[in-house]
C-alpha cells in the first residue's frame, strides 16, 4: 500500500509523520531532525536552500530569506527575489517538496499522496492556497484537516473513553482553540475559534523592540538601521523565549554588534521572566478571552471539558499554561508532545483515508458563516458557523427588477450583517433566466462546503433549468487583522447590524405588498369603482417615492395601507363577479 504522509506545515517547523505497523511516527528529515524549519533562501548562486540550511544563512542573506509565509497564505503578498515574484503558495511548496524529498529518502520509495493540516480558523481562501501549494509541491493532497482536531486524533487514538476535550494551540505564528467530544471512535469538533496572526512571532517581535529600544537608550545606537544586526539580534531573541520557559533569568550577550567612533560596541541585557511575561500579557489575554468564547459557542461549561490539551511551541511558555489552567480551573494533559502531535494526528487521518485504521470518524466543522449579498449590501449566510462538514444548504431568491435576465452572485465569509464588512469569496453570474416581473423568478443557489472545508457555489433558475457553478478561488484582499477580528466585530456591532437587518426585513415585506397590489390592480384595473382606483393609485406612487428613501416606521404604514387596498381590491373584484374566487 502506498505511503501517505501526515504533514503539519507550521508558521516556525514543519513536521512529517506516518503510520507504521497501526502506530503514528514522527520521520526524521535528511539531517536527522524531527523538525524543519519553515524557512526558505535563494542563493547567489541561484541555489534555492530550505530548512535548517536556509535559517542558518539567514543572517548573511536575509532579503532573500523568507520566514513565517503561513501567515500569508490565501493573500495578495508577494515575494520579490532578484527578477523572479513568488506567491505564498509557491514559496510553501518548496518546504513541503523538502518534506517530501526527505519522506521518499526515509523510505527509498516514491511518496505522492498527503494529509495537510492548517490552522482552524483558516477561511476558505487559505484552505485553497494550503492545497494550492501540496499540488505545486508534487502532493496529491488527499485531506486538509484542522489542526487541533489532529491533535486531538493524536491523543484519543487510544483512549475509547467518551470525553470531551479543549485544544488551546498557539504555534509560532496562529492561534486557535477548538472543543471535540470523542465517543465510541467518533471525534466531533463542536466549536472552534481563533486568530490567525497570533503567536511565538509577536511575542519574539515584542522582546526585540524592548531589547533595541534599551539599546539605544545605553549606547545612542539605533540598531533597525542595520540588517545584519538585526537577524542577528532575532535568532538570539528566539533562543532567550525559549530559555525563558526553563530558568528565571536569561543574559542575552552579542558581542561586536556594532560600532562607533569610539570602536566596537557589544550587547549586554538581562531578560528574566518576569519582564518577558509583561510583554507579552496582552496576547496571553486574547487567547484565554477566545477560549472562553468557544465554550460559550459549544454551549457547554468549563465543567463539562474532560481534558485540556496544549499544541504548539508557544505553549512552553509558563505564563500560557499557567494562565489556561487558572481560567479553566483545571489541570493540563501533558501526554502529547506539543510540537508533534498535530503531524501525528494528520498521520492517523491519512490512515483512516487508506483503510488502514477503522472504526474512526472525523466530525469538523466550519469556522465562518457563509453566504451571498442582496440587496441593499446585506450579507444573508446559508451555511452558519461551527455547522459540521462536509455539508450542503440552499435558499432561494428571486430578482429585483422587472424581465431580469442575470444576476450576480457574491460570495462571501463572516458575522457581519453588511457584506463590505466580511471576507469577500468571489462571485459567479447566473444568466437567461426566464423573463418576469420582478419577485417570480425562483433562483436556488447552492452551497457545499468539502471535507477540507473548500466550498463550491452554484446558481439555478428552478423555471429555466440554467445553472451556473464556481469552485471559490479568489484570494482575499482584507488584511489578516480583518480576519481576526470578525468575530469580536459583529459582538461590537450587534446593535447596528440589527437595525440594518430590520430595515431590510421591512423593505421586503413593502416589495411584496406593493407587487402583489400592482400586478392585482393592473390584471382589474376596468372593473374597479373610481374611489377604490383612485385610493390605490395615490398609494402606489406614494411607495415608489419612499422606497427611494425608507424609513421603518413610514415603510410599515404604508405596508398596511397597501395591504387593506390589496383586500379591498379582491373583495370588490369578487362582489363583481359574483362570487368567483380570485
Amino acid at each position: 500500500m502506498d505511503k501517505i504522509l501526515g504533514i503539519d506545515l507550521g508558521t516556525t517547523n514543519s513536521v512529517m509523520a506516518v503510520v507504521e505497523n497501526g502506530k503514528p511516527i514522527i520521520i526524521h528529515n535528511k539531517k536527522g531532525d524531527r523538525l524543519t524549519p519553515s524557512v526558505v533562501a535563494f542563493t547567489k548562486n541561484n541555489e534555492i536552500l530550505v530548512g535548517k540550511p536556509a535559517k542558518n544563512q539567514s543572517i548573511l542573506n536575509s532579503e532573500k530569506t523568507i520566514s513565517s509565509v503561513k501567515r500569508n497564505m490565501g493573500t495578495t503578498q508577494k515575494y520579490q527575489i532578484g527578477k523572479n515574484t513568488y506567491t505564498p503558495q509557491e514559496i510553501s511548496a518548496k518546504i513541503l517538496h523538502k518534506i517530501k524529498e526527505d519522506a521518499e529518502d526515509y523510505f527509498g520509495t516514491e511518496i505522492s499522496k498527503a494529509v495537510i493540516t492548517v490552522p482552524a480558523y483558516f477561511n476558505d481562501n487559505q484552505r485553497q492556497a494550503t492545497k494550492e501549494a501540496g499540488r505545486i509541491a508534487g502532493f496529491d493532497v488527499l485531506r486538509i484537516i484542522n489542526e487541533p482536531t489532529a491533535a486531538a486524533l493524536a491523543y484519543g487514538i487510544n483512549d475509547h473513553e467518551n470525553q470531551v476535550i479543549l485544544i488551546y494551540d498557539l504555534g509560532g505564528g496562529t492561534f486557535d482553540v477548538s472543543i471535540l467530544e470523542i465517543g465510541e471512535g467518533v471525534f466531533e469538533v463542536k466549536a472552534t475559534t481563533g486568530n490567525n496572526h497570533l503567536g511565538g512571532d509577536d511575542f519574539d517581535a515584542k522582546l526585540m523592540n524592548y531589547v533595541l529600544k534599551k539599546y539605544k537608550e545605553q549606547n545612542n545606537i539605533d540598531l533597525t538601521k542595520d540588517i545584519m544586526a538585526c537577524q542577528k539580534l532575532k535568532e538570539e531573541i528566539e533562543k532567550v523565549k525559549i530559555e525563558l520557559s526553563e530558568i528565571e533569568s536569561v543574559d542575552l550577550n552579542i558581542p561586536f554588534i556594532s560600532a562607533d567612533e569610539k570602536g566596537p560596541r557589544h550587547l549586554n541585557i538581562n531578560i528574566n521572566r518576569q519582564l518577558f511575561e509583561e510583554l507579552i500579557q496582552e496576547y496571553i489575554e486574547e487567547t484565554i478571552y477566545l477560549m472562553e468564547k468557544c465554550l460559550k459557542d459549544s454551549k457547554l461549561e468549563k465543567n463539562d471539558i474532560d481534558k485540556v490539551l496544549l499544541v504548539g511551541g508557544s505553549t512552553r511558555i509558563p505564563l500560557v499554561y499557567n494562565s489556561v489552567e487558572k481560567a479553566l480551573s483545571k489541570k493540563i494533559s501533558k501526554g502529547v508532545n506539543p510540537d508533534e502531535c498535530v503531524a501525528l494526528g494528520a498521520a492517523i487521518q491519512a490512515s483512516i483515508l487508506s483503510g488502514e485504521k477503522k472504526g474512526m470518524v472525523l466530525v469538523d466543522v466550519t469556522p465562518l458563516s457563509m453566504g451571498i449579498e442582496i440587496e441593499g449590501g446585506v450579507f444573508v449566510p446559508i451555511i452558519e458557523r461551527n455547522s459540521t462538514i462536509p455539508i450542503t444548504k440552499s435558499k432561494l431568491f428571486t430578482t429585483i427588477s422587472d424581465y431580469q435576465q442575470s444576476v450576480e452572485i457574491r460570495v462571501y465569509q463572516g458575522e457581519r450583517v453588511r457584506c463590505v464588512d466580511n471576507i469577500s469569496l468571489g462571485e459567479c453570474q447566473l444568466k437567461n433566466i426566464r423573463p418576469a416581473k420582478k419577485g417570480l423568478p425562483r433562483i436556488e443557489v447552492n452551497f457545499v462546503i468539502d471535507v477540507n472545508g473548500i466550498l463550491q457555489v452554484s446558481a439555478k433558475d428552478l423555471d429555466s433549468g440554467n445553472m451556473q457553478k464556481v469552485i471559490i478561488k479568489n484570494p482575499t484582499s482584507l488584511s489578516d487583522e480583518k480576519i481576526q477580528n470578525i468575530i469580536e466585530n459583529a459582538k461590537k456591532n450587534k446593535h447596528t447590524d440589527q437595525e440594518v437587518l430590520k430595515i431590510e426585513q421591512i423593505k421586503q415585506l413593502f416589495d411584496t405588498s406593493y407587487q402583489r397590489l400592482k400586478l392585482l390592480y393592473e390584471d382589474k384595473i376596468n372593473i374597479i369603482d373610481a374611489n377604490l382606483k383612485k385610493d390605490i393609485q395615490t398609494a402606489l406612487k406614494k411607495s415608489e417615492k419612499k422606497i427611494k428613501r425608507p424609513k421603518s416606521d413610514e415603510l410599515v404604514d404604508l405596508i398596511d395601507q397597501m395591504d387593506f387596498l390589496y383586500e379591498e381590491l379582491k373583495i370588490s373584484y369578487s362582489n363583481d363577479r359574483e362570487g368567483v374566487e380570485v
